[in-house]
Order: C-alpha cells, then sequence, then structure tokens
C-alpha cells in the first residue's frame, strides 16, 4: 500500500528559479525514508505541501485515504496561559471527544433509552476506546515524557516561556502521543540531548506506521532509515539503503556517469575528426563524402546533449589562527545562576588553558547556552566571577543566529560587518556556497543552515585564538557539517562547544 505519493511536482518561489522542478516519489505503508539534499534544496518545501500548508505550482500529492499525518517543524500557538502539560493532553483530542460522546449515551441509557441503536453505538466508541487506551492515558504521557526529559516540574510551566529547544521536544512528544499513521519529521534531533535521541531512535524502531525524516545527522539516518530520497536540482534520486549505503553509491554513481561522460567525449572527438576530413575529402572531388559528413555532424550535437557530472562543491575555509601568548585562556571562579526559582548551576570552577579542546555536556536545560552567552558578556552571572585572558581573542557561534539586520542583503550585511570590498565580499562568499544572484536575497528569507553558513563566513575572517561553538551542526547540511568538523580539527587554538 503507498501511503504517499508525490507526482511531477514543481514549485518557485521567484519567477527565476524552480526549488522543484519535476519530484515524484512514493512512499510505502510502513517504510522509514530519509529526504536528504542540501540547504534551500526544497526538504521543508515538500513536508509544508504534504502537509496542505503549501500547494504546489504543478503536479499533485497524494495521502492514502484515512491515513492521518503529523508534522513535527513548526511549532504550533497555543493559548496564553496554557501549560505543556496542557499541550501534552491536545494530542488526545480525539479520544476526549470519544468519551464525551460516550457519557451523553450513557446518561441517555440511564434515563430509559435502551434502544439498538444507542447501545450499539456505545458499544463501537467504547471498544475503540479501549483500543486507543483511552483508560489510560496518563501512563502514556509519562512514558513519552520521560523518554523526552520532559520532568514533572517543566510539565507545570507555562509553554510559551519555554526555550526553543525545550518547546521542540514538547511538540514531538505531542506528536508521538497523537499516534499518527505518518510522521513526518523536519530534522528532530536538533534540540535533543544523547539520552533523548536514543530513546527516540527505539522509538522509531518499535512505530508501526510510516516514517519521513529530514536530518541531517549521519548516525541518526544510519539507525533510523531504510532508504534515501535526495532532492537534487528540484529532482529525486533514490537509494535503497541507509546513509552510509548512500555515501558510498552517490559517489559509485558520479564515477560511473564520469565515466561515460568521458567515454562520449573521447567518441566526439573522433567523430569529429572524421568529419572534418570528410569535408575536405569532399572538396577534392567526392560531393557525396559532404552528406556523410552532415550526417555525423547531427550525431554528435545529439551526443553533445549529455552534461559534464557534476559534485556539490565543497567548502574548504579555514579558521584563522591567531598566535597566543600565555598560559590562561579562560578563567572561571565560583559561578552560580538562576532564572526566578530556577537553578541552572552553582559554584562552577573553570580553567582553560591554550590549545585545550572542551566538550561542554549536559542534559537539554542545564544552563549550557547561558554559561557560554556568561564567557561572552551577554549573560551576568548571579555570583562569581569570569576572567579572559588578555591576549585571548574569541569568537562565537551561537545556537540561534542572529542579525541585527535581517532586512540587507547578504552582500551588504558582509560589507557594513567587514572592512572588505565588494569582488573581496563575493569571493568570500562563494567559497560559502553564496554565488550569483544569490548574494542579493535578504538575509531575513535564508533557511536556517544558510544563516549558520554566513555568519561562519563572517567568523572565518576574523583572526581568533579561542573558539566557542553551540550547537554547530544545528541546520547545517551534511557537506557542511563534514567541512565543520574538519575545519575545527584543522584549528590550533583552544576549542569549547556544546554539541
Amino acid at each position: 500500500m503507498v501511503d504517499i505519493r508525490a507526482a511531477g511536482l514543481v514549485k518557485s518561489f521567484d519567477l527565476e528559479k524552480r526549488i522543484l522542478d519535476g519530484l515524484s516519489f512514493q512512499v510505502d505503508s510502513g517504510e522509514r525514508v530519509g529526504l536528504l539534499g542540501r540547504n534551500g534544496a526544497g526538504k521543508t518545501t515538500v513536508f509544508r505541501m504534504l502537509t496542505g500548508e503549501l500547494e504546489p505550482d504543478e503536479g499533485e500529492i497524494q495521502i492514502a485515504a484515512g491515513r492521518r499525518v503529523g508534522l513535527i517543524s513548526q511549532i504550533p500557538v497555543y493559548p496564553e496561559g496554557c501549560t505543556v502539560e496542557d499541550v501534552l493532553q491536545t494530542a488526545f483530542a480525539r479520544m476526549f471527544r470519544m468519551k464525551d460522546e460516550m457519557d451523553a449515551l450513557a446518561l441517555r441509557m440511564e434515563q430509559g433509552d435502551s434502544s439498538e441503536a444507542t447501545l450499539r453505538r456505545y458499544g463501537e466508541l467504547n471498544a475503540r476506546f479501549e483500543g486507543l487506551g483511552g483508560w489510560d492515558t496518563e501512563t502514556a504521557v509519562n512514558k513519552v515524557a520521560n523518554g523526552l526529559n520532559i520532568p514533572q516540574a517543566m510539565r507545570a510551566r507555562e509553554f510559551a516561556c519555554l526555550s526553543g529547544g525545550e518547546k521542540t521536544r514538547v511538540n514531538l512528544g505531542r506528536l508521538i502521543l497523537e499516534d499518527t499513521d505518518i510522521l513526518l519529521l523536519d530534522e528532530p534531533t536538533n534540540h535533543l540531548d544523547m539520552q533523548a535521541t536514543e530513546w527516540l531512535e527505539e522509538y522509531l524502531r518499535r512505530f508501526r506506521g510510516t516514517v519521513l525524516t529530514i536530518s541531517h545527522d549521519r548516525y541518526f539516518l544510519d539507525r533510523t532509515v531504510s532508504r534515501i530520497i535526495e532532492i537534487q536540482d528540484g529532482k529525486a534520486e533514490f537509494y535503497s539503503g541507509n546513509y552510509s549505503f548512500y555515501a558510498i553509491e552517490k559517489e559509485r554513481r558520479y564515477q560511473e556517469r564520469m565515466k561515460q561522460y568521458l567515454k562520449e567525449q573521447a567518441k566526439i572527438a573522433q567523430l569529429e575528426k572524421a568529419a572534418e576530413q570528410m569535408h575536405l575529402w569532399a572538396f577534392m572531388g567526392n560531393d557525396a563524402l559532404h552528406k556523410r559528413a552532415f550526417s555525423m555532424e547531427k550525431r554528435i550535437e545529439r551526443m553533445r546533449t549529455t552534461a559534464r557530472p557534476t559534485r556539490a562543491r565543497k567548502l574548504e575555509a579555514r579558521f584563522q589562527s591567531r598566535e597566543f601568548k600565555g598560559d590562561e585562556v579562560l578563567q572561571i571562579k565560583g559561578v552560580s545562576k538562576s532564572f526566578g526559582e530556577k537553578k541552572l548551576f552553582e559554584d562552577v570552577y573553570l580553567r582553560c588553558e591554550g590549545g585545550e579542546r572542551i566538550a561542554l555536556l549536559g542534559e537539554n536545560g542545564t544552563g549550557k547556552t547561558t554559561l557560554l552567552n556568561m564567557l561572552m558578556g551577554y549573560e551576568r552571572p548571579d555570583s562569581g566571577a569570569i576572567r579572559l585572558g588578555p591576549a585571548v581573542k574569541a569568537a562565537y557561534l551561537p545556537q540561534v543566529i542572529h542579525f541585527d539586520h535581517p532586512e540587507r542583503s547578504i552582500l551588504d550585511t558582509m560589507l557594513y560587518e567587514l572592512d572588505i570590498t565588494p569582488q573581496s565580499a563575493r569571493n568570500r562568499l562563494a567559497a560559502y556556497q553564496f554565488t550569483g544572484e544569490d548574494v542579493f536575497k535578504s538575509v531575513s528569507v535564508l533557511s536556517g543552515g544558510e544563516l549558520s553558513r554566513l555568519r561562519l563566513c563572517m567568523l572565518m575572517d576574523e583572526s581568533i585564538n579561542l573558539l566557542i561553538l553551540d550547537e554547530p551542526t544545528n541546520h547545517l547540511d551534511i557537506d557542511s557539517r563534514e567541512w565543520l568538523e574538519q575545519a575545527v580539527e584543522a584549528f590550533d587554538g583552544t576549542l569549547l562547544f556544546v554539541s
């Protein structure tokens, strides 16, 4: 049975460029499929079409009749005062409606209505209610909340007051509790700690429905999908395996296409030489050879339609290290921080020396980002002191990328914030895959991955000896993640990161 069928999808957001250009694919019932593509390839656009939020310019999407679709992507807006517990309970709205109808039928039966229709309807509802676990929703909520690290104290908090990562976890929990038939997961691990990610992987292994996942987490894809659909140039490429299989097979296909292309080019060169020779002989008195030469040239033109295979251009820039003099890069003495009644950490001590590479770990909500913000001077500790060494020049990539003037173009942002010429700015942007007319796009329309690449492009211009990264791979596509790993490995300064 086919759960999802997409045929000939076309979508443009401007007149010059089609994001989707005849995209077709299908997902069978029970499949676990990864949807890949570079940032801006149209993956989230496809999800918005699957949920009916967006219409294609051409083509159609079909969802199997009776199959319910759940999407974890954008965070819904809930009424003021709505708690985390209230949000989780919305997953049972269908069961609550069934219970209300059952209560109304029970009241009618108590008042003497013993008709066959009433008894039959009550029996049907009761059977469905029990089958869905309607009598024990609390156990289901506790199980999911524990797995996604949503403690009781958090469940009592107002949803609007949560961080973006906490809202994502709660929304994921709500979606799981809804027990939908088709799960659409858009970067589900971005705001999950390791424990919650492992729980989600195990849940997906046991889930009996269909899963379509957008993810740039190679390890998560390896453990949760059995087929890959890659969006490339607006169309679909298919790979029958997990991410590791995809990476090997993609390279094999490229080599095979390049081999075929070079073979055709050699044949074209041979035919061109033969046609040229025939024209020469024809001028020497054999007119019949002109026709053969023209026929050969038509064949050559048909062969020229094969385009040279291309690979995605890889990022190659590196962080510019600044020579460090002295031993002390960073010192944290007795630092504490609370927000209201919630104590994040207390009496923290840390000494960081030149060349050290430190990973800052902890569950969501334990204050990792807050501590990094303190190091950069964006937050003040309640007590204690933080001191950077006198020769330290730090660069910080935050978890949420923000630009003060998002209305500016990518190029103007570079020119305003860095002291460089327009040509130098364009050259640097090209190294980060912002080429051609893309540099005139407004920063406000960039995807999360594109914002990260732009900020990294600007950071790479700075000569630094302390690099601070907060969830640096969030939103980056797989190629960009691999590049960042290499750039960080080559950086010889001090590294402090959350991931």
